[in-house]
């Protein structure tokens, strides 16, 4: 059986982040991307080995994995970079992670939970900020409300967006917002679905947003309304609305270029911007005549991404490990899984 695992995109922001805290783990992962000139000098300075290939190059891709028990993938846009790497996995009986929030790439791997246990291998997307904290939230409240018919969840936090988040969150615009009803995907007007929560520093308008979790925590939990929510203000909400308007021209590929491009050249957050601002996750189900709230604070997203996606890791790669399928992380993991990781606060589950 494999022994080695790679993380792809490892010079991208969060994918150099979680290649420096491996080494100072003592694992040691083949980094890999495309872009050799950026690759190799990472690699050297790590004492790891390198491999670069492009994703668009199936032979080339499988050669890369050959000899890989676990793929970390954090090479983003993940619309466009998962489809290949899901494949190879499955041709190689490769266990594949990622860092997406990207609800039709979440879709598409948990889809291919057949295919994964005839593999033999784990598709577990989604390992990081998105959506380990929200996902054990959902998790939790489900246990405590069985038959709940409504799920939402949100979080606050006032963090900068690494490149690769930037140009995902250009990319989504043209999608509208998207909730579940009744089991199923539905799009919203963006900045149509707005609310007031209190994620765990006071009451603040809130405004529905198109996060992983509508696939994610159906998965977990099989309720079937799911809405995901981030602070706001009533102007933003007057641009979401805008943008909304907008969208037949933001989907032309000429505009999406420009907007990418200026996305992509935002550097990312800081060490000392992290640890400044955590971050704090609400959750609530209801269910006729009941309700039952969650709220846990944790690290800052991009640190929460490197410490969570770790373990995940290590744990594919234990001696014994035999279980196949596509999993949420907190299926994975379990429920409490986010309260274990650095910076996390205990989860304070309430009635109402």
């Amino acid at each position: 059986m494999a022994s080695e695992w790679m993380i792809y995109g490892a010079y991208g922001y969060t994918g150099e982040l979680i290649a420096r805290e491996a080494v100072v783990r003592g694992l040691t992962p083949i980094l890999a991307g495309r872009d050799e000139a950026r690759l190799i000098p990472l690699a050297a300075e790590l004492g790891l080995d390198a491999r670069a290939f492009p994703l668009s190059d199936a032979a080339r891709l499988d050669e890369g994995l050959r000899d890989v028990a676990v793929v970390l993938h954090c090479a983003g846009p993940f619309s466009q970079t998962a489809a290949p790497m899901l494949a190879a996995c499955l041709r190689t009986g490769t266990h594949y992670l990622d860092i997406t929030g990207e609800i039709d790439v979440l879709e598409r791997a948990y889809s291919l939970d057949e295919k994964a246990q005839q593999a033999g291998i784990v598709i577990c997307p989604a390992v990081g900020f998105d959506v380990v904290p929200t996902d054990c939230v959902a998790a939790t409240l489900a246990a405590a409300l069985p038959g709940a018919t409504h799920l939402r969840l949100g979080f606050d936090t006032r963090s900068a967006l690494s490149p690769g988040t930037a140009k995902t969150t250009v990319e989504g615009a043209v999608g509208g917002t998207r909730v579940r009803r009744n089991g199923r995907l539905a799009r919203i007007p963006m900045g149509s679905l707005t609310r007031t929560v209190d994620f765990g520093v006071g009451e603040k308008l809130a405004v529905a947003i198109p996060w992983g979790d509508v696939a994610s925590a159906y998965r977990t939990t099989g309720i079937p309304d799911i809405e995901v929510y981030l602070p706001t203000s009533r102007s933003q909400i007057r641009g979401l609305r805008l943008t909304e308007i907008a969208r037949p021209v933001l989907k032309l590929g000429a505009v999406q270029r420009v907007l990418q491009n200026r996305a992509g050249s935002r550097p990312g957050p800081s060490p000392e911007t992290r640890a400044k601002r955590p971050m704090h996750v609400w959750g609530e189900v209801t269910a006729p005549g009941e309700r039952r709230v969650a709220r846990i604070t944790t690290a800052n997203g991009y640190d929460l991404t490197v410490s969570a996606s770790l373990p995940v890791v290590v744990r594919l790669l234990s001696e014994g490990y035999a279980e196949s399928g596509a999993r949420t992380p907190s299926q994975l993991m379990g429920a409490d899984y986010v309260t274990t990781l650095p910076g996390s606060s205990e989860m304070v589950l309430t009635e109402s």
